[in-house]
Parts: C-alpha cells; sequence; structure tokens
C-alpha cells in the first residue's frame, strides 16, 4: 500500500493502462476485463485489475496535469513493480494537419513544466518515450488496420491562458498538439528505468475551434482504446 494508491502487494499488473478520467477507466474496465476487481478506490481514483485476452493488466486514472500523473505513476513504478504505463487521453491539435478522431501516438513530450528538473534534477525540456513500447502501438495498429499519426506533444500545465499564441516550446520542439501529462510520466519512467507511452485521440483542433460533442465522445475513444489493450499483448 503506497500513499495514495490502497492496493495490496501482487493486486497491481506488470503493465498499467491510463486514462486521465476515473470514469472512463470504470468503462474500460465493465467493457473490455475479464475477473475484474477493484484494488483500489482512494480519493476516489480507481484501479482495476482483470484479463484481457488472457494478459492480465491494471486499468486506472491518473488525474490531471504533470503533480497527479506524477504521483500515480511514481507511485505504480517504484511500489508496485509496474513495468509500463500506457497513458491514453485526448489532446488538442496545434495544427489542421490533425483531424478530430485521429489517432496520435507521442514520440517525445516537452514542457515548461519544472517537474523533471525539481523530481529528478534532468534539465531537458524535452523526454522521449520508450521506443519499444511505441513499436508495439505501431505494429499493433497495422494489424487492426487503424492509421495512426506520430509527432511530439507539449504537455501544458495551463489549460486556460491569455495568450491564445501557440508557446515558444512547442514550435521550437514542432509539437502537433497538446495535452497535461505525458512529460512527467516520461520522466518518471527515465528516472526509474521504466517503460511509459502515450496514445492520443484528437479532441479538437484549436485553429478551427472544431470539438468532438459531448454525444461523440462515447464512441469516439472506442479506437483508442481498443489499439491500446490490443498492444498490451506483444509487451
Amino acid at each position: 500500500m503506497s500513499v495514495h494508491i490502497s492496493a495490496q502487494e501482487g493486486e497491481i499488473a506488470d503493465i498499467v493502462l491510463m486514462p486521465g478520467d476515473p470514469l472512463r477507466a470504470k468503462y474500460m474496465v465493465d467493457h473490455y476485463l475479464k475477473d475484474a476487481v477493484l484494488v483500489s478506490q482512494t480519493r476516489n481514483i480507481y484501479f482495476y485489475t482483470g484479463h484481457y485476452q488472457g494478459r492480465r493488466i491494471t486499468i486506472g486514472a491518473s488525474g490531471m496535469g504533470c503533480p497527479s500523473i506524477g504521483i500515480y505513476s511514481y507511485e505504480l513504478f517504484a511500489f508496485y513493480g509496474v513495468q509500463t504505463i500506457i497513458r491514453i487521453g485526448t489532446c488538442g491539435a496545434y495544427t489542421t494537419d490533425l483531424n478530430l478522431f485521429d489517432l496520435f501516438l507521442v514520440d517525445a513530450a516537452c514542457s515548461e513544466s519544472t517537474y523533471a528538473q525539481y523530481a529528478w534534477g534532468l534539465s531537458a525540456d524535452i523526454i522521449p518515450s520508450t521506443s519499444s513500447v511505441r513499436e508495439a502501438i505501431q505494429t499493433t495498429a497495422k494489424k487492426q488496420a487503424k492509421t495512426i499519426r506520430t509527432g511530439n506533444i507539449h504537455s501544458s500545465d495551463i489549460f486556460y491562458r491569455k495568450d491564445p499564441a501557440i508557446p515558444a516550446i512547442a514550435t521550437a520542439h514542432q509539437c502537433l498538439a497538446v495535452e497535461m501529462e505525458a512529460f512527467a510520466l516520461f520522466a518518471n519512467a527515465q528516472e526509474l528505468g521504466r517503460s511509459a507511452a502515450t496514445l492520443l485521440t484528437v479532441s479538437d483542433v484549436i485553429p478551427t475551434h472544431a470539438k468532438i460533442s459531448a454525444d461523440q465522445r462515447e464512441t469516439a475513444l472506442l479506437p483508442m482504446m481498443e489499439l491500446a489493450l490490443e498492444s498490451t499483448l506483444l509487451l
């Protein structure tokens, strides 16, 4: 049992799928996992362990932002022996080269966040995901005949901002989209010698203000969920 996760030793699998939203985690468990058991519900952040196609996995939420996923991913890696975390979530496209519903696999995450610097003394403002996990997702996407885009992501600490311009750091690193968690996840994985990846669905296109509607969200994220789940079979 850790400070923020109440699971007992052995109750969390070596691979974790991590959406931001606890309800999205529960949806995945209800629709895809067999023999799922609720192993932690501290702070209403639910973690479930079950089986997908015979592969034992855990699904649990990260909350929003680098501090939140930083806490949960660290405790999973450091205290529960988790080897791989795949974040699954949504992103806002900085460019019209991305469209609503596109699947976006992150190569590396950049950020103005000081998370990596103050947690681990990492001075880099861009951190890569784990190549072996990316390759598993890409291989699975081909098998499922799914098209995925790849590139860098901007992990922002700010959702609402006064200046609507794309931040300079995102431009410098040629980021195609923005979210709020991948940078801290990748920093923890790098520091602890673990594996991490981030797979996202484009939920809005910032230049055109196009957005996935609330009604569309129920089905819009299913291709991403199913790709992440199938990818675990190669890990």
